[in-house]
């Protein structure tokens, strides 16, 4: 009786975290590093597979801890998620530039230009 009260909870969960993982195209560089969208996709669907066949076996307070960390996750992927919005927003092109041009985009910042560097070629 207790899965099929939490098996509309765990279909609400696994779908509120797919909706905050990056999408495939424009994967955000913090959470890229964990591994591929379609790798990290696959491996949350086949937890979220065992936990629901195996959530018949398990207490009711067990799988309320359970569903609570769940919950938990996907409050820290929307942290993740908002977070690298506003550092894109109020850093814009941080995420995407060389180290030269963040010196550049810092100096500017302050007032400052860095000086013309020397070439060998030119005269």
């Amino acid at each position: 009786m207790a899965s099929s009260t939490h098996s509309p909870t765990l279909r609400s969960l696994y779908r509120r975290i797919l909706r905050e993982l990056p999408s495939r195209t424009g994967a955000s560089p913090g959470l890229a590093k964990l591994s591929s969208p379609s790798t990290l996709r696959q491996r949350i669907r086949s937890s979220f597979a065992t936990s629901s066949a195996s959530s018949s076996s398990l207490p009711a307070a067990v799988e309320a801890a359970k569903i609570q960390e769940v919950e938990q996750f996907v409050q820290y992927l929307q942290a993740q998620r908002q977070y690298e919005t506003l550092i894109e927003r109020y850093n814009p092109g941080v995420a995407g530039m060389d180290e030269e041009e963040r010196v550049r985009l810092t100096a500017r910042k302050v007032g400052m230009n860095l000086p013309v560097e020397f070439e060998k070629g030119e005269k």
